[in-house]
């Protein structure tokens, strides 16, 4: 195979945001369609990084292997039975078996960032790879019918499988490979709702100089739909893919909850990672009441509420508009995932925050933001430079949330500067693995509003809290439960006479009683909903009816609950319970128009 970058390596031309998937309409490049590259320029050709931090050769423990090497399809790492939703983002995938067939998606990565007319007939073969070892997470899904073409992988060993598939256990992720074998290893993560494609327009440049490796979130793109409760899960899983391929030390960068897992992992397992980026990542996101009711929305209803509304809060009005192609990709990308995994997901965001350990986390960072997301937007931005010692901004005009579907030349060149300046050598033995602090955010320093990276600004030392551990529990619990604005409403009426009475509550009720691992919350939701309509304290249901959506009942089983209290606690009691929770019911389960 030639070097990268040499003559004769470059990949064939993809189609121009072309869809060989079925169903998805060629998108038109339209005039003036804001391409965030210069014309002209040059592009970053840098060094790739050597030292000890590249990875070791693979090595894989031999396991038996559940998938046929001769089954066809674009090449994720999958477990058999599950279907992969096309990927209009696609560049043709490497990893697949000799003869089979991959048809690019929609948004296929292509060389030189450039508007061009539509493409139609056969798809133009992808870049030439190298065998490499295959986990048999998923059964790739079969290539669309009436498409030709597509790229021929190299073919797969028969020999180690990744360990998911002997133990069909969820520890590991779905995931695929690309550039050189001898590089160092590049992981990439997606956003909550999207699928590796989201990063196909990044590949043929960052594969020039690393190996790239993405992987999928649980029950998205096809993967198994294992949930995870938690991003630090989410990083154990990733860590467990990597260990078993024998990538050490790698590079990372991630959008959104990917951008989480890569700071949880520069937290947690500070030797592992050689440098970040965070791409309209935040370290909170948003409110856990939130997340928590986009859970009971989807629970409620379904995905599609978070499918019809995903192009607005992904892309920007113009791009929308000029792109519908790419539009209807992500809408049907977040129809095929999996609403328990996505439910986990938005749950694991609720509970994330790490605003108080920012000034531990000692690899070098860009925080890269869209100007326009109004998701993550420059503020969360602003929030993690001000807290990572050695981090810098960048700011990518005429983007949205998904800034690297949106503006692809420039997050590619931004990346490609970081990695290639700011690659850290092994400190592992320097580095203290120090316990998860909670603390205020850290201070802002002033935005630079540029499509460049800023300096790095440095952080005040944050102040380690010593909480009392019922008292802690039981506040954290509570507001899982019932929710920050019911938490803080009593806390603003709370004064001199009733604060020793909430702090019982909160020290007793929610620190000892609802914190003990004897029963589930989705059980003692139950429990609380029968109490309290048996004792009449229906001033309280409310707020339990809220609670018991966001532990997990759907509105059918509190409906079942009430129904049974109307036979043993009376039916006056129960129409009264009927009345405040069909109420509550309708609030939080109406999407958002």
């Amino acid at each position: 195979m030639p070097a990268p970058g040499a003559p004769g390596s470059s990949p064939a031309p993809y189609p121009p945001f072309g869809g060989g998937a079925p169903g998805f309409p060629e998108a038109a490049v339209a005039p003036g369609f804001p391409e965030a590259a210069q014309p002209g320029r040059t592009p970053l050709a840098p060094p790739a990084p050597q030292g000890p931090f590249a990875p070791q050769p693979p090595h894989i423990a031999s396991v038996p292997q559940t998938a046929e090497a001769g089954q066809p399809g674009p090449g994720p790492q999958t477990a058999p039975g599950s279907q992969a939703a096309p990927g209009p983002l696609a560049a043709p995938g490497p990893q697949t078996a000799p003869g089979s067939q991959a048809a690019p998606g929609p948004l296929a990565a292509r060389g030189p960032q450039t508007a061009s007319a539509p493409q139609t007939g056969q798809a133009s073969p992808g870049p030439h790879t190298t065998p490499v070892p295959q986990a048999a997470h998923a059964a790739p899904a079969p290539a669309p019918q009436g498409t030709q073409g597509g790229t021929q992988g190299a073919s797969v060993p028969s020999a180690p499988q990744g360990a998911q598939a002997a133990t069909g256990l969820p520890r590991t992720l779905q995931y695929r490979f690309d550039g050189p074998e001898d590089a160092p290893v590049l992981v990439i993560g997606p956003s909550l709702g999207t699928t590796w494609h989201m990063w196909d327009r990044q590949i043929p440049e960052l594969s020039q100089h690393w190996r790239i490796f993405r992987y999928d979130l649980p029950g998205h793109g096809g993967a198994p739909a294992h949930a995870a409760a938690s991003v630090a899960e989410l990083g154990d899983r990733l860590l467990a893919t990597l260990d078993g391929l024998g990538v050490q030390r790698f590079g990372y960068a991630g959008c959104s909850i990917g951008g989480a897992v890569g700071a949880d992992l520069a937290l947690r397992h500070p030797h592992r990672v050689a440098s970040l980026a965070l791409v309209a990542s935040s370290p909170r996101f948003g409110t856990a009441d939130e997340f928590r009711q986009r859970g009971v929305i989807v629970r409620t209803n379904g995905l599609e509420p978070m499918a019809r509304t995903a192009p607005e809060r992904w892309f920007t009005p113009g791009f929308a508009a000029a792109q519908p192609a790419i539009v209807e990709w992500a809408v049907q990308m977040v129809r095929t995932t999996d609403p328990g995994c996505y439910i986990a997901a938005c749950e694991a965001l609720a509970a994330f925050d790490i605003r108080g350990a920012l000034g531990r986390i000692g690899v070098p960072t860009l925080v890269l933001v869209g100007a326009e997301d109004q998701v993550t937007g420059p503020a969360e931005a602003r929030t993690l430079v001000a807290g990572i010692p050695d981090a810098r901004l960048a700011l990518v005009p005429g983007a949205s949330h998904l800034a690297p579907v949106e503006q692809p030349a420039a997050v590619s060149d931004l990346l490609l500067m970081h990695f290639s300046t700011a690659w850290q050598q092994d400190t592992s033995a320097a580095i203290p693995v120090l316990p998860h602090i909670t603390a205020p955010a850290a201070p802002s320093t002033p935005f630079v509003p540029v499509a460049e990276i800023a300096p790095a600004v440095s952080a005040p030392d944050a102040v380690a809290p010593t909480p009392d551990d019922r008292y802690e529990q039981g506040t954290k619990v509570r507001r899982e439960v019932l929710g920050d604005a019911h938490v803080d409403a009593v806390n603003d009426t709370a004064d001199a006479f009733t604060e020793d009475f909430q702090e019982l509550v909160t020290r007793y009720a929610w620190g000892e009683v609802w914190s003990r691992d004897g029963l589930d919350r989705r059980t003692r939701s139950v429990i609380t909903l029968t109490a309290l309509v048996t004792s009449g304290h229906l001033e309280g249901l409310a707020a339990h009816t809220r609670a018991a959506l966001r532990n997990g009942l759907t509105p059918a089983e509190i409906k079942e609950v009430l129904l049974q209290t109307a036979v043993y606690c009376g039916i006056p009691a129960a129409g009264a319970a009927f009345a405040v929770a069909q109420k509550v019911i309708q609030e939080e389960t109406t999407p958002p128009a």
